[in-house]
């Protein structure tokens, strides 16, 4: 599926299944729903009202069901018909699977989603990581032919008209953000490193019309940035800080994200197993997503100061690698003992957020990382779906978790809880160590508050750190986790009408009137 154009229609129109290949999707309830007149023009001649009725007859989704309708050329596909209180109400990981295993194959196909208009959003970034880019099969290479998938949205309920093109136009930012950061994602280092990686980030901030800020090598030494530094320096290519910054007029607040862009991690000399190195190209998931998320935010309007740092190396072993018991100097001042050169995420986003802080003023600091294993292995942490959310303000921790279930990129809280956990990072002899002394005693938290300790755990401002270690990938492929909860979780300080919608304050609670907008995008 990697040559996939996808392409959002507010009218797919109509065609023979013999020449266009159909998925109709929805919960079962929403299916029977439909009017066969809303179907018949995508279903003729080959799909008569009798067969069409008879399908969603035979339908009985535990969770999910499909039934083809015409060979394999026609499917009607159902979704759950109910989801807990921790799932998305699109049931948006079962829109990705059922597409991935009953889209019929062809070269122009066509996808009919059929859900509530609140869930076209999350629907549509399902959508999208069924089509990833990437792949370096040689018969892929092969093949001179493009496809296409058309996706036109029928709306059940209230406000059910034809999507309008500003909405169209979102759908398309915000699915090219996650197809992004999934290539860069599944794309292996040795053509992801870190040059590569500020190609993209250039190539991003060239459409913005954004140059790039880069703090290269051994000016991050220079420069104070010894958390960068110290866990790159070991790898052929150099690490890097390099800021995207969008700041238009009449901004109100100051946003920074901070990605963790390590584009391969060996553990440095505390070295990781045969079985734990593979798919270590994907611990630069969380610049990744915050490249896709900036790229589609600013492309739909963003009205506040908005800064992408990323914060990338490679953990390599060589002569110049870190070892444990060398102590470095943060770019907040601060020293740390290296007690486990695998535990190299938090020191590279350490430098990043204390940048974002002291030298962008800014008044909310998010970091996104593929941090812990306590998160990724297993999913230990809050299993394999949900990433976790570790953050200074109850109002954010609740709006994280809302905003998860509205956008399909679902999150859980973490414990905050400085005063009982910080104490794991105990030096004798610098302010503290890399890494926590009892593994048992929350260390995804714990991991986290290592990162919030260079702002400072009095700092007054929001910070928000998200580790997205297991969503970050489902089997072997990258899902471009974290571009729809960015886009969703500020969608209050977005021009486009679609993010508003799915921003964790929701239309229905907005109250209209000019004194009040600042202060409402100011808590999401």
């Amino acid at each position: 599926m990697a040559n996939v154009r996808l392409e959002f229609k507010s009218s797919a129109g109509d065609a023979d299944p013999q020449t266009r290949p159909v998925l109709i999707l929805g919960q079962l309830p929403n299916l029977h729903r439909v009017l066969w007149s809303d179907v018949r023009g995508k279903l003729q001649p080959r799909v008569t009202e009798e067969i069409w009725k008879n399908a969603l007859g035979t339908l009985s989704p535990n969770p999910t069901d499909n039934c083809p309708l015409y060979l394999n050329l026609a499917t009607v596909a159902s979704l759950p018909s109910r989801v807990s209180r921790h799932n998305s109400p699109s049931a948006a990981h079962f829109v990705t699977r059922l597409i991935r295993s009953c889209l019929p194959s062809g070269t122009t196909r066509c996808i009919l989603m059929v859900c509530e208009r609140s869930e076209v959003f999350a629907s549509a970034c399902a959508i999208a990581r069924a089509f990833p880019l990437f792949t370096r099969r040689s018969s892929a290479s092969r093949r001179a032919d493009k496809k296409s998938v058309s996706v036109e949205f029928l709306l059940i309920g209230q406000n059910n008209g034809p999507l309008e093109l500003t909405t169209l136009k979102c759908l398309e930012s915000a699915t090219e953000g996650v197809r992004l950061a999934a290539r860069i994602v599944d794309t292996p280092c040795n053509e992801m490193n870190t040059d590569h990686f500020i190609e993209e980030i250039s190539a991003v901030g060239k459409e913005l019309g954004i140059t790039p800020m880069i703090i290269r090598d051994v000016e991050l030494k220079e420069r104070g940035f010894g958390g960068i530094y110290g866990v790159g320096k070991a790898a052929e290519h150099p690490p890097a800080m390099v800021i995207l910054s969008h700041t238009p007029e009449g901004a109100t607040q100051t946003i920074a994200w901070v990605g963790k862009g390590i584009v391969y991690d060996t553990g440095g000399l505390s070295i990781k197993g045969k079985t734990t190195m593979p798919g270590m190209k994907r611990d630069c998931g969380g610049a990744a997503a915050v490249l896709g998320a900036f790229k589609a935010a600013v492309k739909q309007g963003f009205k506040d100061n908005l800064h992408a740092l990323f914060c990338l190396a490679e953990n390599s072993v060589g002569p110049n690698a870190t070892r444990p018991d060398d102590i470095h100097l943060l770019y907040s001042g601060k020293t740390v003992e290296i007690n486990n050169t695998d535990a190299e995420g938090r020191l590279v986003l350490a430098d990043g957020v204390s940048y974002a802080c002291k030298d962008l003023n800014a008044d909310i600091i998010l970091d996104m990382a593929t941090l812990t294993g306590a998160q990724v292995r297993r999913g230990i942490a809050t299993g394999k779906y949900h990433a976790a959310v570790l953050t200074n303000s109850e109002e954010w921790e609740m709006a994280c978790v809302k905003a998860g279930r509205k956008c399909g990129d679902l999150v859980h809280p973490l414990v905050y809880c400085p005063e009982l956990h910080f104490n794991e990072f105990s030096s004798a002899v610098a302010d503290m160590k890399n890494s926590v002394a009892d593994r048992e005693n929350a260390q995804s938290s714990c991991a986290g508050l290592f990162i919030a300790s260079h702002i400072g755990f009095d700092w007054p401002g929001v910070w928000v750190h998200v580790d997205i270690a297991s969503p970050v990938h489902a089997g072997e492929r990258a899902t471009g986790f974290g571009v729809a909860l960015l886009l969703s979780l500020f969608g209050r300080a977005s021009e486009d009408p679609l993010l508003n919608m799915v921003s964790p304050l929701g239309e229905d609670e907005v109250v209209e009137t000019p004194e009040r907008d600042t202060k409402r995008r100011r808590l999401v």
